[in-house]
Formats: structure tokens, sequence, C-alpha cells
């Protein structure tokens, strides 16, 4: 099979390509690096021209109220050159509980790049993942002051990347299931205990001091964590920690 991975040189899609091609498909990557830019139309067509199956793992570049119009606009040009292509497959990345969580810009613009993909004409699969595991050490930063990290007690089920990049391809690889098929980490953490395992492990002597008014995910207040349907991946936090360099 033929696949166009959109976003296809970044963090997910790189890993995406390796395992298709490695499975061996046709995965060729597409970026602004590559030519492709998925809000002015430039190179769309030509992309997904040879394609059986279209992966958009394309990324809002803030994560505050521009963003909605990121997906808007580059959903709308993907899902038309997918229907001028013929495509029979297109794939999103999504999140765990995207829905339950409206305070969040980036969160109410995933919903949105959803809710185009499903009322468009093209079989589709959407992958709802939960936190990535890499994505910690942003976390951590955005709510350190000196000597302490502050950080809310909400619930995290972390997974790595590469667990992610292996669900997406063997969605891809499969039949639409014109629906949501939800992944996730192997275990639960509140926020602020993820934090202290985070920094003991990097023998980092700041201190986590439990605020749940702290960070992005202070706002989540309901439960966004995956169900009892969802496939669980087998990276265990502390593993990940223990297996660097994070692809």
């Amino acid at each position: 099979m033929r696949f166009a991975v959109i976003g296809g040189t970044g963090l997910i899609g790189s890993q995406v390509v390796r395992i298709l091609n490695a499975a061996g498909h046709e995965a060729l990557p597409h970026s602004q690096s590559t030519g492709v830019d998925v809000i002015t139309g430039r190179g769309v067509e030509e992309a997904v021209a040879r394609a059986d199956v279209v992966v958009n793992l394309t990324n809002s570049p803030t994560f505050d109220e521009a963003s909605p119009a990121f997906f808007r606009t580059s959903m709308d040009n993907l899902l038309a050159a997918a229907r001028k292509g013929g495509i029979g497959h297109f794939v999103i990345l999504s999140i765990v509980g995207a829905d339950k969580v409206p305070e969040l810009d980036y969160y109410r613009a995933k919903v949105l790049q959803e809710d185009v993909l499903a009322a468009g004409s093209v079989p589709y699969s959407i992958v709802r993942a939960t936190q990535f595991m890499e994505f910690m050490d942003a976390v951590l930063s955005w709510t350190a002051d000196g000597d302490t990290v502050r950080l809310p007690p909400t619930p995290i089920q972390p997974i790595a990347s590469k667990d992610v990049a292996n669900a997406v391809a063997e969605v891809a690889a499969g039949d639409p299931v014109n629906g949501i098929h939800n992944i996730g980490g192997p275990e639960v953490f509140s926020l602020d205990e993820l934090g202290r395992i985070t920094l003991s492990h990097k023998s980092d002597n700041r201190t986590v001091v439990t605020d749940p008014t702290a960070g992005m995910f202070a706002v989540v207040k309901g439960d966004v964590l995956t169900d009892m349907d969802a496939h669980l991946a087998p990276t265990r936090y502390t593993d990940w920690l223990e297996t660097p360099p994070h692809d």
C-alpha cells in the first residue's frame, strides 16, 4: 500500500514512516520542509495523488485560540485533495477525552478536526492517544519557579511516542473504522506524582508542589483516561525513562 504521511518528519510521523516502510509498504513523509503547506495548500494535491491512505499528523504551531483555524483550514485543504485523488482511508491522531475539556482551546480544536473529518465523504479512522511521555519535560517547564515546580493532581495515563506510532501505523494499514480507536499507557499517575518521579530520575533537586490551579492541565476536571475498550500500550513510564534516547 502507498501512504502519504503529512507531518511525516515530526515526532510521531517519522516513526510511522519507518514502521510502514519496514512492513513493506511505501510511505512518503510530507511537511513544509518537503514543500507541502497544509494552510496555503501548496503541494498538497501532489503529496496525496498516488497514495491509497493519507495519514495526517500535522499539528497547530500554537495551543491557543489560533489552533481551531489551523485545523479547520488544514483539514479542508487535505480532504479536498483526498477526494480529488480518490483516497480510500484518511487517518488523524487526536487526544483521549478531548471532547470532555472544552475549556482548553487546543482540545476544542482537536474535536473540531475530528468533526470535520467525520462529516466528510472520505472513509476515515481517528486514533485518540493519551499524553505522550516525551512531553513531560515541557509540562515541568510550564510552572517551574526557582527550586519548585507546581503541578495539579490531574490523573495522567502517559504513553510512549513509539507506542503511539505503532498504533497509528496499524490502524492506517487496516480498514477504515469510521470512528475512534483509543490508546493509552498501561499506568495512571497523578500529574504531580509523575513530576516527582521524573525529577528523581534526573537527579533534579527541585520540589514538586501540588497545586490544583497550576498549568494547562489544571482545567481538566473530568475523567480523560481511556475506557475499557481502549488498547493499552506496553511501555511503562519508568522503563521509558531508563531507555534513552527517546525517539
